[in-house]
């Protein structure tokens, strides 16, 4: 059986190997739902959905697979994103339903600006503030950072308030285009596009540059890259910076996408962000991209074709990768 198991999975890998999971359940799902124009609506609606929870999560991926730095605070970047954006796009409501694309960017790349630089600070801040004390100490982590989430909460709730607050979406990505039967949401379609790029920069900074060379060199022998006059501990204050930054900007990207949060939505993300970083695997970028993708599709399917299940959905499919795959489908770190 052991040995079926392992010919099956080499037979895979020759063809793309974990990196078909999504296209296996895409297919499996065309078959349950049937209408061809229901399922490209719920596929294009799980890829944006996936590609938003991977620039959330490959931060706290990041961080905690390279960094071993167990960070519950990680929904406080995500909140503050969220909000940040939310009210550059509220100063800007002239240029947003302006009959103009260009305006319209404008606003839109002001606010999500506005939202990454503020991730910068606070991550510097968060980091070298309440991280580095309790660095190689979990126990200490969990709890100073848990309580560090409770308070950005209360922030949130002392500048804007407990009631819900409204996001305006650019008028360029207002509506969907109308293809046949198939609606496609425009944002969705942005939202997938921009995932997509900030993945491909991603990936070639920590595999194709001297930075993301010094970090991995950095996780695995600390000592080696100090005594060759490295200074390792600036490399992770920067990791730590660039996972806050992601964060804050996939949570303004996710404001726009509900268009009404609380400052409870980062919390309330965290769970769905945590999983994929364990499906994916920790400090894989792309394994917290097919993880993304993976929950993505699965919420949406599942939440068309049994929507009892919907909320049970991802941690079923967790159990079952961890069942299969204990260090998740693509971990640079064991």
């Amino acid at each position: 059986m052991r040995t079926l198991t392992t010919t099956l999975e080499n037979t895979a890998g020759r063809f793309g190997g974990v990196n078909l999971l999504p296209v296996a359940v895409a297919l499996v799902a065309f078959v349950l739902i049937g209408a061809p124009s229901s399922w490209l609506t719920l596929t294009v609606a799980g890829l944006a959905m996936g590609m938003m929870l991977f620039l959330m999560a490959s931060g706290l991926s990041l961080v905690f697979g390279l960094m071993d730095v167990l960070n519950f605070g990680h929904s406080a970047f995500v909140s503050f994103g969220a909000f940040v954006s939310a009210t550059v796009l509220a100063g800007m409501g002239a240029w947003l339903t302006a009959d103009s694309w260009v305006l319209n960017s404008l606003a839109l790349a002001a606010s999500y600006l506005a939202a990454i630089c503020f991730g910068l600070v606070a991550g510097w801040f968060f980091e070298t503030v309440i991280i580095k004390p309790v660095y190689r100490d979990h126990l200490r982590q969990i709890l100073i950072t848990i309580g560090a989430m409770i308070v950005a909460e209360q922030a949130i709730l002392a500048f804007w308030g407990g009631t819900p607050f409204s996001v305006a979406r650019p008028h360029f990505l207002e509506g969907s285009w109308i293809i046949g039967d198939v609606s496609i949401e425009i944002y969705r379609a942005f939202a997938f596009t921009l995932g997509a790029a900030v993945f491909v920069m991603l990936f070639f900074v920590l595999n194709r540059t001297r930075i993301g060379l010094l970090i991995r060199a950095g996780v695995e022998d600390r000592e080696m890259v100090e005594a060759l006059g490295f200074r390792v501990d600036r490399l992770f204050i920067g990791v730590f910076m660039l996972g806050s930054a992601l964060a804050a900007l996939g949570g303004a990207m996710w404001a726009g996408y509900e268009t009404l949060i609380t400052p409870h939505m980062g919390a309330e993300l965290m769970i769905v962000v945590f999983i994929v970083v364990i499906i994916g695997g920790l400090g894989s970028i792309e394994g917290t991209l097919l993880g993304a993708i993976m929950v993505g599709l699965m919420s949406n399917y599942i939440g068309f074709l049994a929507p009892k299940l919907a909320l049970a959905s991802n941690m079923i499919l967790m159990v079952a990768i961890l069942l299969w795959r204990p260090n998740g489908l693509r971990p640079a770190v064991k």
